[in-house]
């Protein structure tokens, strides 16, 4: 692996900004990195070296555009470009071209990014998978529908790059390839230009390989110079939380979270037991309901006027979700806005949640999907979620730790996020790689 695409976003954005590195060379270094990594892991819709390398040059002959100048990014390929192809994961939508950027793209490009291509996803960010492969073990998932992105930047072809979470698609790609993922707080960053799936769920976010990336990336798209900034000025408050789903976890899941609460224990955060009330128990089921009623409506004319070019997974889910009575929708709606209230309260006496960032290990590449019950609720809620690196199982797999926040107060979650990190993490654990069927290393 090249030394510059080993760089954060944030390490690279301070040698461009001192002139010790070009956003040609920057640019340059990660296209060969995907060219000689492309054909094992499939991360890329669609790529234009040669437009990247152009925008690069053009980056390097002009004044310092924004913090994210000559950074290079890929966009999965759900949300719009007007230079590149956004084809939604679909063959039926194959060489669209849409006529203008998605606000998250045009806000990417103020502050001097480089768009190097689109991500793979799976269709319209449901169920069909994509290709890509697990950097860590191409027989192994990636999990959906984030996948491209995810992979890309574990792999270090990229910095960073744009996902979307309607269930779990970030959160779980990002554990997977052992990468840190953010989804916000729904509504955070603008959607416009966002191929929707269900209006109520639907949240912008991205994968980084460090959380300063995670603080840079959100100041360019919330529009907040000091998005995340903020800092903890005492140990973090952690809640336990198994959630109900705790016995569909896979027992090396089960294992690493109960170290990471001993490994805060031991670092001097305050950790306690969370147990959810018993309604946030349909949870799970609810957000399924809501996610089949608003999918049934979004791709109403794909799976009316089109449903035989759509892959055999997307059928079988829009078969379901057109079939989904109204008032299982609104009651899971209620369902959902009666439990919000009780998080709330839940969060007056921890900064965070610990929680699984997915149930297992990642599967075999026949069963891409797996099961979000560690994912849903959360998205439901409308809570930030960030996953962090912080184990591998025995076959060196990647394990995440889920870290839950409260609604809107994502700048304080990153802050717990950072500290779980430093304390915790692999830069905590530098001197001692003794490995355990745990991980942790």
């Amino acid at each position: 692996m090249d030394e510059i695409t080993s760089l954060t976003a944030s390490e690279a954005s301070l040698l461009l900004a001192a002139g010790k590195l070009s956003a040609e060379r920057l640019v340059a270094a990660c296209l060969e990195r995907i060219a000689a990594r492309e054909p094992m892991v499939g991360a890329w819709a669609y790529l234009e070296p040669d437009r990247a390398l152009a925008s690069a040059r053009a980056l390097d002959r002009m004044p310092r555009r924004g913090p994210l100048h000559g950074i290079p990014i890929g966009i999965k390929d759900i949300i719009d470009t007007a230079d590149l192809p956004t084809a939604y994961g679909s063959t039926l939508y194959r060489g669209h071209r849409p006529a203008w950027d998605a606000a998250c793209v045009a806000a990417l490009r103020a502050a001097g990014a480089v768009i190097i291509g689109k991500t793979v996803t799976s269709e319209f960010a449901a169920y069909h998978p994509g290709r890509t492969r697990n950097p860590h073990d191409p027989s192994r998932t990636t999990g959906i529908s984030s996948m491209g992105s995810a992979a890309a930047v574990a792999d270090f072809m990229v910095p960073l790059a744009l996902g979307s979470q309607t269930g779990a698609s970030i959160i779980r790609p990002a554990a997977f390839c052992g990468a840190i993922g953010y989804k916000p707080s729904f509504g955070r960053f603008s959607r416009a230009g966002m191929r929707p799936f269900a209006d109520s769920l639907d949240t912008l976010g991205y994968i980084t390989r460090s959380i300063d990336d995670a603080r840079l990336l959100g100041a360019v798209l919330s529009g907040e110079p000091d998005f995340g900034q903020a800092r903890l000025d005492h140990a973090p408050r952690l809640g336990l939380c198994r959630t109900h789903a705790w016995d569909r976890a896979e027992r090396i899941i089960q294992e690493n979270l109960e170290h990471a609460s001993a490994m805060a224990t031991a670092a001097d955060f305050m950790v306690s037991e969370i147990e959810l009330p018993a309604p946030f128990a349909d949870l799970n089921e609810a957000v399924v309901s809501i996610m089949c009623f608003e999918a049934a409506r979004a791709f109403a004319f794909e799976y009316n006027e089109n449903r035989s070019a759509l892959g055999a997974a997307t059928v079988r889910f829009l078969n379901r979700a057109a079939a989904l009575p109204a008032e299982r929708y609104w009651a899971a709606k209620s369902l959902i806005e009666s439990c919000m209230p009780q998080l709330a309260a839940v969060f007056e006496t921890v900064d965070a949640l610990i929680t699984p960032s997915a149930e297992c290990e990642p599967g075999p590449l026949d069963d891409p999907g797996g099961d979000s019950v560690f994912n849903r609720l959360w998205t439901g809620l409308h809570v930030p979620c960030v996953t962090l690196p912080l184990a591998a199982g025995p076959g060196g797999l990647p394990i995440g730790l889920q870290l839950i926040g409260p609604y809107r107060r994502d700048t304080h979650l990153l802050a717990v996020a950072e500290a779980v990190w430093d304390r915790i993490g692999p830069r905590s654990r530098s001197t001692d790689r003794g490995a355990t069927s745990r991980g942790c290393a």
